[in-house]
């Protein structure tokens, strides 16, 4: 479709990505993941064919950019017990060996790529911290089994 007669409004991008593609992701950082791969990582641009079908290129990219940035902002501020549940979440929802899947995480860190570009260095270390952290707490409650003790089941908030 020509750029002309292509829509120009970055707000209702955004609401047409969280309603068709976002909405059917099972929790938050599902999410970020997501986002976070519609960018090129060689140049930091972000790209949706869908969108971009619709919207300009522009304002695809902008839309994808806004909505990476809010997603992450939600995600820095989620109390621990929210992020723990919401890794949980994220890996179940992977149809991998949750074992492998954590011990991948722990070793490689990919959640490090996830993060928008023009995040400043004290919300990316306070995230990967939050998320080593919630991968040490799922790592010991896969160790202890399926009957957790109440301690690790009730974080603090």
């Amino acid at each position: 479709m020509p750029d002309r007669f292509k829509r120009l409004d970055v707000a209702e991008a955004m609401g047409d990505l969280q309603e068709r593609t976002l909405a059917g992701l099972p929790c938050e950082l599902a999410k970020l993941v997501y986002l976070a791969s519609t960018r090129d990582y060689n140049c930091g641009r972000y790209y949706h064919d869908g969108l971009s079908f619709q919207y300009t290129t522009e304002v695809a990219e902008a839309a994808l950019h806004s909505l990476h940035k809010e997603i992450f902002q939600k995600l820095l501020f989620t109390p621990l017990k929210n992020l723990v549940g919401d890794l949980e979440t994220f890996i179940r929802a992977s149809h991998s060996d949750s074992t492998t899947v954590l011990d991948l995480w722990k070793k490689l860190e990919p959640y490090r790529v996830v993060i928008p570009q023009d995040s400043d260095t004290v919300s990316r270390e306070l995230f990967f911290s939050n998320i080593r952290i919630a991968l040490a707490i799922l790592g010991r409650r896969q160790a202890k089994g399926p009957h957790q003790d109440q301690q690790s089941a009730s974080l603090p908030q």
